[in-house]
């Protein structure tokens, strides 16, 4: 399996795109097994973590699948079967207006949401934040549990407002786009561990800053890990 030493370093696309390539020209057949990250890693001449991004993206795209502990395989190779393997992304791409009016929406209500909890939240919501921190700190890496304690936090941080009309218009949002972004995320977000890895770390600079009722500082936070998340998720529209 031959593979090209890249020119940029941390460019995940380069890698997705000649794996996307060798896979689409039978160099790697359904059923295949790739390589090991670490040897990807070295042949590619970049970090583990920017080779886990790439194979998120494939296993997004449909060609590949990601064994817990049992490396990658080749799903499909034919770009006709992608939309089959993942009809969501067609969807997502058909219905780009909307989702990008959700994500702007969401980013304006959490941003305030992060602010009014800081000002408002009581020492049960502390509590109740840390221990969701605490389960993400432990599932990093588990794409279900990763994108289960993702909403939890949220609403956590919703209800931490004290305010009903803010958490009723979060729950609003809220179900929409993980109803749209769901398989995405899923495999983008929390299966890739690098990633989950950033995203547990923004999760808790977020609380640390309710926590300490520092309103200005949640709100920076929120923005921060939402344009994050934002980032990725718009690669697929």
């Amino acid at each position: 399996m031959e593979m090209t030493r890249l020119t940029k370093r941390n460019h995940y696309e380069e890698i997705k795109d000649q794996l996307a390539r060798m896979i689409m020209d039978g160099k790697l057949r359904v059923g295949d097994k790739l390589p090991s990250t670490r040897e990807m890693s070295e042949s590619f001449g970049v970090g583990r973590s920017t080779t886990r991004e790439a194979l998120s993206a494939l296993k997004a795209m449909g060609l590949i699948e990601i064994r817990q502990g049992g490396g990658c395989r080749v799903l499909r190779n034919t770009p006709a079967e992608l939309e089959v393997a993942m009809p969501e992304l067609y969807s997502l791409r058909m219905n780009r207006e909307t989702l990008l009016e959700l994500l702007e929406a969401r980013q304006s209500l959490e941003v305030s949401n992060a602010s009014v909890a800081a000002a408002k939240r009581t020492e049960a919501d502390v509590a109740e934040l840390a221990s969701i921190v605490s389960q993400m700190e432990l599932t990093i890496g588990f794409d279900l549990e990763g994108e289960r304690t993702d909403v939890c936090f949220h609403r956590a941080v919703a209800k931490a407002t004290r305010n009903s009309i803010l958490a009723r218009l979060f729950e609003s949002i809220a179900s929409q786009l993980e109803e749209s972004i769901r398989d995405v995320r899923r495999v983008e977000l929390y299966a890739n561990k690098a990633v989950a890895e950033r995203l547990f770390l923004e999760h808790s600079a977020i609380y640390e800053a309710i926590r300490n009722r520092d309103a200005e500082r949640a709100a920076r936070s929120m923005r921060e890990h939402l344009r994050h998340v934002e980032h990725i998720l718009t690669k697929y529209i």
